[in-house]
């Protein structure tokens, strides 16, 4: 049995994306000749004090009704998705999809053949969750066929109708319902909608590598990451995605330290911790070449350790940047067995007062002296910079040089091939 309980009405007043007035045009431009209202997360999210980004409309009237009555009023329409319904309406060069209200006479895995309606329970009802079937109108008045706002206000995420069915339609939903408990949900998922995703679990495998990726990484950017991972681990559901066991007591230090630093949740890291190696999810979530880069930085990087002296610090976040600087801490700490040491905070709080220092000796200054360009140079150019580490990274050139004369009278020098006395800047010996 629905339990339908009083929806209140959104105040236009703190609600400045419902005042928006390329909004407020393309709604009343259509409701002239049917009622279209904004749809979905933009309402839950509204509800739960959250942030609106996307603004998604549904309407009465078809995709030809859409078209004609928005053109009709000097409004710009492209035909994006006309077999699903979809229409985009651009108003003061902002977008706004509209989609008919509908239903699925067939459904295959994600797509469907739908038919139009005129009947808002009916559209809610192919929705994914409860939470998701809202609608609001123009005045800020929100209307929920199905009793939605019931589980959005005790926050439980609800399959609409019958979990197996919605599963069926598309299989990314069994993610999706992990995704949403961690976003919106508090305390256990429900138990119905698990006992579903848990029996129908290795349909996640049919998913394509682009759309598991997307709703991965928002599940771990979830604030609930770690208490839904948990019950994912628990229930198999974790071996089939990433196939393998996952270290959820880094993850668990990693979100902590987060939360403390205020640092916002980066699922590349996330990954690389509860995995031991994002790498290997190269073609699995499609990885990006940015990515990988950031990955294979770590390793050269090291196990960075509070146990770096100030200089040391210095010497690290100079070779590798900030960003491998960043993850490495980042990583180390939440694998460390001290992960309470507050030498870590430390050390990650140095970055962001540290100013690196730029290597002042370049080919030119050396070609100046009479070495010529090639390997020799290179490696004349490399030992200087490692002195210059090693030294505090002084910044006076002429200090720097002079280091050359006594690097070419060591044993090893004899690979710079300089035989003769290197001229000076004046052009004298030195």
């Amino acid at each position: 049995m629905k339990k339908h309980v009083a929806v209140p009405r959104l105040p236009r007043i703190r609600q400045a994306w419902l005042r928006q007035p390329a909004l407020r045009k393309v709604l009343e431009v259509l409701n002239r000749e049917g009622t279209t209202r904004i749809a979905g997360g933009a309402v839950r999210n509204a509800l739960l004090g959250g942030a609106v980004t996307e603004i998604d409309l549904a309407s009465t009237l078809t995709p030809q009704e859409v078209t004609r009555t928005a053109q009709s009023a000097g409004l710009t329409v492209h035909p994006t998705g006309l077999e699903h319904g979809t229409v985009m309406v651009v108003a003061e060069g902002t977008p706004f999809e509209v989609t008919t209200l509908r239903v699925d006479v067939e459904t295959f895995g994600r797509r469907a053949r739908v038919s139009f309606t005129d009947n808002w329970e009916a559209d809610a009802s192919r929705r994914d969750f409860t939470m998701n079937a809202l609608y609001c109108d123009l005045n800020g008045q929100v209307h929920d066929p199905l009793g939605g706002y019931h589980d959005l206000r005790r926050h439980v995420v609800k399959f609409v109708g019958n979990p197996e069915a919605r599963i069926e339609e598309d299989h990314l939903r069994i993610l999706r319902f992990f995704r949403f408990t961690a976003q919106y949900g508090s305390g256990a998922p429900d138990s119905r909608g698990l006992e579903h995703c848990v029996r129908l679990r290795r349909n996640l495998k049919s998913l394509s590598a682009e759309r598991v990726r997307q709703e991965l990484w928002k599940l771990l950017s979830a604030p609930g990451a770690l208490r839904m991972l948990r019950v994912m681990e628990k229930k198999g559901i974790n071996r089939i995605l990433l196939g393998r066991p996952l270290n959820l007591k880094a993850f668990e230090y990693m979100v902590a330290a987060d939360r403390a630093l205020k640092l916002a949740p980066d699922p590349l890291l996330r990954l690389h911790i509860l995995t031991g190696s994002a790498t290997e999810y190269r073609d699995i979530l499609k990885l990006t070449n940015a990515e990988m880069d950031r990955l294979r930085a770590l390793g050269p990087a090291g196990s960075v350790s509070p146990q770096l002296r100030p200089h040391e610090r210095k010497i690290v976040l100079y070779q590798f940047g900030r960003q491998t600087y960043l993850d490495g801490v980042r990583c180390a700490w939440a694998l460390s067995a001290v992960p309470k040491d507050p030498r870590w905070r430390r050390l990650l709080r140095f970055e962001r007062r540290a100013s690196l220092p730029k290597f002042p000796v370049t080919g030119a200054d050396l070609k100046a002296l009479g070495i010529e360009a090639g390997p020799t140079m290179g490696a004349m150019l490399k030992a200087l910079e490692d002195w210059w580490m090693a030294s505090g990274f002084p910044d006076d050139k002429h200090v720097i040089l002079k280091r050359l004369e006594a690097l070419r009278r060591l044993p090893s020098s004899a690979s710079f091939g300089h035989k003769q006395p290197l001229k000076t800047e004046q052009g004298a010996e030195d």
